[in-house]
Order: structure tokens, then C-alpha cells, then sequence
């Protein structure tokens, strides 16, 4: 039977955010980010199963989490690979054990909490008309090309260009066989940096659904802090009714 199935990363080493420790397992509000972000899977309607692929030494540690908090969707936690990419084959390879090969599957960055359901909705629906698909948002500012950094190269028209997001969602069999293709001349994924730059590799189209600006990725001090703000802003608007 088809499923709709999240795939959630979290296999970071939160370098840049400078904690000492993988910036998913920060606490925000009493939660870490990566409960934040499950717990949006774990309470929409449509998402059957979760898998998580996390690092090695915090499997244990995230177990224990996904206990005090209730999250139940989560059926295995997987090691990370040494990249990203990699870390996202396991937990897919972990998926393909118990789902069809038309299961819908939504990748998910473990430390993107906030996501809404409203979201997931559409691009489930997205996946089911059009195969594949990559959560986008228009870019505000002006885009500049500087392969060394120092001069500008090229200015491309700003209407033109997107910002990558999350999820970017796929059927099950289909990212797979992406994914074997490319590691068959290339385990390490040189050069790909996402799912939607994999299956774009291999000649497959991938359309865009427009997502909100406000689907951050928690990576630096900075979007710490926009993320604290906007869970304020959310529990004042709703104890307020706004």
C-alpha cells in the first residue's frame, strides 16, 4: 500500500553555529529542533511513517528524545552517511523495507522547524501530479555571479531565480534509482547538493512548489534568534486569536 512517508536529516555538526554540540539538538522553548520538526510530521493527518537518518553518537540520545516527547511515527533511526546526501540514501533504503516503490516521500532538513501543514498538503498533492518536486521561494534580492569572490561576474535576472528549500518530495522508487545511478560512478556525491540537483543531473524534471519565506533552516546564531522570534510571535497570535 502507498504511503506518505517524511524522511527527516539530521546529521549535521553544527560547525557554523558554534554550540559545541549538532546544532538539531539545541532547545528552543524546551523542545530541541529536531523535536521541533518532527512533531509537524508527527501531527499531520496525511504522513503515515518517519525515518530519521542522525548522527551515529546521538542515535541513542534522539531514541530517548522521540520517547519524552511522544513522537510515534518514527519508525527507524539510521547513521548518517559522511555527507548529507548520503545520510538521506540510508534513511531511504531504510523506508524501502516496509513501503512500495510509490510511496511518496517528502525530505525534510531536520533543523527547517518550521514548516506548516499547509505546506506538506501541497506538496503531497504536487508529488501526485507531477512526480517530483522542490519547495522553492522567489529571491528578493539581487543574485550575483563571482566564481573567486572577489569581483562580480554576472548579475542573472532576479526573476529568473529561486531559492532552494525543503521538502522536496519524490515517489520512493524513483529517488532510490536516482540515487543508485549517481553512486555508481560517484558514492560520495561530488558535486550534488540536494535532491532536486541529483535528479536534474540525471535529465529528470522537478517542479517547483512555492513555499513560504518564513521556512527557515536553523544554521547560524542569527536564525537562531529569527527562530525564537517567530515561535514568540506565533504563541502571542494565538493566545490573542490573531
Amino acid at each position: 500500500m502507498s504511503k506518505n512517508i517524511a524522511i527527516i536529516f539530521a546529521g549535521g555538526s553544527g560547525v557554523r553555529m558554534g554550540a559545541g554540540k549538532p546544532k538539531q539538538f539545541l532547545e528552543v522553548n524546551g523542545k530541541p529542533i529536531i523535536i521541533h520538526t518532527l512533531d509537524i510530521f508527527e501531527n499531520h493527518h496525511d504522513i503515515d511513517e518517519i525515518y530519521v537518518a542522525c548522527k551515529e553518537d546521538f542515535i541513542e540520545k534522539l531514541r530517548k528524545m522521540l520517547r519524552r516527547f511522544d513522537i510515534t511515527k518514527v519508525k527507524d533511526i539510521v547513521p548518517g552517511g559522511t555527507t548529507g546526501m548520503g545520510s538521506i540514501y540510508n534513511a531511504l533504503k531504510a523506508a524501502e523495507k516496509n513501503n512500495s516503490s510509490d510511496s511518496i516521500v517528502l525530505i525534510h532538513d531536520g533543523v527547517r522547524p518550521c514548516i506548516n501543514a499547509a505546506l506538506i498538503d501541497e506538496v503531497i498533492q504536487a508529488v501526485k501530479d507531477k512526480g517530483a518536486v522542490a519547495t522553492c521561494t522567489p529571491l528578493f534580492e539581487t543574485p550575483i555571479i563571482s566564481k573567486g569572490g572577489a569581483v562580480v561576474e554576472e548579475t542573472p535576472a532576479r526573476i529568473d531565480c529561486y531559492t532552494a528549500q525543503a521538502p522536496q518530495a519524490f515517489r520512493l522508487g524513483e529517488i532510490l534509482d536516482a540515487h543508485e545511478t549517481i553512486r555508481a560512478d560517484n558514492p560520495e556525491y561530488q558535486g550534488i547538493i540536494d535532491n532536486c540537483t541529483l535528479m536534474h543531473k540525471i535529465g529528470k524534471n522537478v517542479a517547483i512548489v512555492k513555499g513560504p519565506r518564513t521556512n527557515i533552516k536553523v544554521t547560524t546564531p542569527e536564525d537562531l534568534y529569527i527562530f525564537k522570534a517567530m515561535i514568540e510571535y506565533r504563541e502571542t497570535r494565538d493566545a490573542f486569536g490573531m
